[in-house]
């Protein structure tokens, strides 16, 4: 755990500052070694979608080890073992996918904590310099690990107001494409109405003092979200800055195209084109 850096990073928050990342799905450390080197606020590394392993995700933490960016672990669920397992080697905090209610909330501010407030075990791994500072660290993890709930569901809607009293979770974070598909609207980022729900949820948020994040889809998008005051902003994620980054070239050249779903070579664009 990286105090120096979580404090900058809740301070910058307080300060109504915004604060800038990445979200990682690709298995190369070197992605989050370029974030920190750009002196990105945070990284979210993605253990829920995907195929990153065990041994990827420790690769992506040490890549961000004593550094100012925050680095956070989306786990596949809300889970004791797996909270434990990412914050023993040395993340900084956790987000929790599909939160719906205040108990679920609660839970996962539990596994976050060592007891009595809460039931992490105490590992003798990075968190605890491998067994060798497990009075330092113990002492300050429960009062700095960061706990970022996605709300990405419909259901999660009615009880927000109650989400925001739970104490130990200053952002929460959205994920538009799910909440869509939760409102009827699957396969769209947001479909109808479903923009100025995330707004009215995020305006309550924002009266309750916390914090709120979003993923942004273009320049002009980030832009538009730090004008409506979500402070906690993804750039992107690596493949798709990716593929954002390769196809302007190749419309540069006339050369783009769009992909395809299927794995069929016969249904590739390129399969129509004619031989040269």
């Amino acid at each position: 755990m990286k105090t120096r850096a979580l404090q900058k990073f809740r301070r910058k928050l307080t300060n109504d500052e915004s604060v800038y990342g990445l979200w990682v799905t690709l298995e190369s450390a070197t992605i989050t070694e370029l974030a920190v080197g750009l002196g990105l606020d945070w990284v979210v590394i993605d253990a829920e979608h995907g195929h990153l392993d065990w041994k990827e995700i420790n690769e992506h933490i040490r890549a961000g080890l004593r550094s100012d960016t925050v680095i956070l672990v989306r786990l596949a669920e809300r889970s004791t073992s797996l909270t434990k397992r990412a914050l023993d080697i040395g993340a900084d905090g956790i987000v929790i996918p599909w939160v719906e209610t205040r108990d679920q909330l609660e839970e996962a501010v539990r596994d976050c904590r060592y007891p009595p407030e809460g039931r992490r075990g105490i590992g003798g791994e990075r968190a605890t310099a491998w067994g060798q500072c497990f009075a330092e660290h113990t002492a300050e993890a429960n009062e700095h690990v960061l706990v970022v709930p996605l709300i990405e569901s419909v259901a999660a809607v009615a009880d927000v107001p109650a989400m925001c009293e739970v104490e130990g979770v200053e952002v929460f974070f959205f994920g538009p494409a799910d909440f869509s598909s939760t409102a009827g609207f699957r396969g769209q980022w947001e479909g109808p109405g479903v923009a100025e729900q995330i707004l009215q949820l995020k305006d309550i948020m924002r009266t309750a003092g916390k914090h709120c994040g979003v993923m942004t889809t273009s320049l002009d998008d980030l832009v538009r979200r730090r004008d409506q005051e979500f402070q906690m902003l993804g750039l992107g994620a690596d493949t798709g800055m990716l593929l954002r980054s390769l196809r302007q070239s190749l419309q540069a050249v006339g050369c783009d195209r769009k992909l395809t779903t299927s794995l069929d070579p016969a249904d590739s664009p390129a399969s129509t084109e004619e031989p040269r």
